[in-house]
């Protein structure tokens, strides 16, 4: 082997890994077309059953039952939307019309018999309050920030809702558009196993869904009827936001169960601290711990188990760094996305000991 093999061979190894780090930096600097593409995949295989049902029973043409299907799945979405605004409202009047001096009464009874409590305990309050110097580490420019980042995230909302729906129409529009343009890059010998990839994938993320909603559901069930047994105002709209929140994993119920506790609170700000606030508060951490405890110990496992058959603590590692990677957004994607990639690598690489470790269940 001569001084110019060698060169060769180095110089043909630093042009994989400079092309392999721009793919890289590419893909990177695009995740948000990515994340946008993956989503729009996802519903559309939602609403494929719909198309499906609208051509073959009701004999529709392909472009109307598109046309009605996302009509369908955009009326949901507003739906919840539109569920959201009275509970709003209502939230909006309860602090306009909130007698300020009685909950300042309210919390200074509270102060004092936290205090008279300390006391007994031989604990200073006041002095470790001000030695903790929690009162003076406060940024106070944290409320115009926090409104900046709400309206920036409302804009790129509203950026990404579009390119969803645009993107979801083609794939509902042609329902091999998806396979098509993965194909393209695929050599010809190797497209049948793609196409049986594509088929168990349908299948493992249908079944997936369907678990999801009984999820939803369960969660539903239980807020519902503990909201209510407490006399919470609209029970069921908080119930069902709560537990849509549910979906993004476990954010969605830290999430879910702190604005259930602040609505609760919003609920009853006219009424006694001691008497009627904080039992409801201590109720509904009941309810919370409660659904939390049917969620993660019946309905996850259930749902990772059967439909997706992958380990919880493989989930849930796939989950932490699609969350680092791509923020909330890729958290709620990352179980589909990784389902995916199981099937296609075991359709391509079976034989090899890793693949054949995870997708053992597959």
């Amino acid at each position: 082997m001569n001084s110019r093999t060698i060169a060769n061979g180095i110089l043909r190894a630093v042009g994989v890994i400079v092309a392999v780090a721009l793919v890289l930096y590419f893909l990177y600097k695009i995740q948000s077309v990515i994340v946008y593409i993956v989503i729009a995949a996802v519903i559309s295989l939602i609403g494929r059953p719909i198309i499906i049902f609208l051509r073959r029973r009701l004999k529709f043409k392909n472009i109307i039952a598109v046309v009605v299907t996302m009509v369908f799945l955009v009326g949901i979405f507003v739906g919840i939307i539109s569920l959201l605004i009275p509970l709003l409202v209502e939230q909006g009047q309860n602090l306009s019309l909130l007698d300020i001096d009685q909950l300042k009464t309210n919390i200074e009874e509270l102060y004092r018999a936290g205090i008279s409590y300390l006391e007994l305990n031989h604990i200073d309050a006041e002095q470790a309050i001000k030695d903790s110097k929690v009162l003076s580490s406060l940024d106070y420019s944290i409320i115009p920030n926090f409104l900046n980042s709400i309206a920036s995230g409302l804009g790129n909302f509203s950026i990404g809702l579009m390119s969803v729906l645009f993107i979801t129409f083609f794939f509902l529009k042609d329902s091999n558009l998806f396979q098509q343009g993965i194909l393209t890059f695929v050599p010809n010998e190797k497209e049948t196993r793609l196409k049986r990839s594509f088929s168990k994938i349908s299948d493992l993320l249908s079944r997936y869904f369907v678990g999801l909603f009984f999820q939803i559901l369960i969660l539903f069930v239980i807020y519902t009827i503990g909201l209510l047994i407490i006399g919470v105002k609209n029970a069921v709209v908080i119930a069902f936001l709560c537990a849509l929140i549910n979906l993004i994993p476990y954010l969605g119920p830290l999430i879910g169960g702190v604005l259930m506790l602040l609505l609760v609170m919003t609920n009853n700000l006219g009424d006694s601290l001691n008497e009627v606030i904080l039992p409801n508060v201590i109720y509904t951490l009941i309810i919370i711990v409660i659904a939390q405890l049917v969620d993660n110990f019946f309905s996850q496992p259930f749902i990772f188990s059967k439909s997706v058959k992958s380990h919880p603590l493989e989930i849930f590692l796939v989950i932490i760094i699609a969350g680092l990677l791509f923020g909330v957004v890729g958290m709620i994607v990352a179980v589909p996305s990784y389902t995916a990639i199981k099937v296609i690598l075991k359709e391509f690489l079976s034989e090899n000991k890793v693949v054949k470790k995870l997708t053992q269940g597959l």
